[in-house]
């Protein structure tokens, strides 16, 4: 591999970085955070049999 084509594969890498992360944290402030959307509404987890379950085996 050529030094110079080492080089412009670096710079493109930080080029889409520098523009993925801040379309990352757009989308993370756009989504609905779920645990706080259960919190609000008072719903929590749903106790159905295999959640039962699991909570039985999961005991120390």
């Amino acid at each position: 591999m050529d030094k110079k084509e080492a080089g412009q594969s670096r710079r493109d890498f930080l080029k889409l970085a520098g523009t993925a992360a801040p379309a990352a944290v757009a989308a993370a402030a756009l989504a609905p955070d779920s645990a706080e959307a259960a919190e609000a509404t008072g719903e929590g987890m749903r106790k159905t049999e295999h959640v039962k379950k699991y909570l039985e085996s999961a005991r120390f």
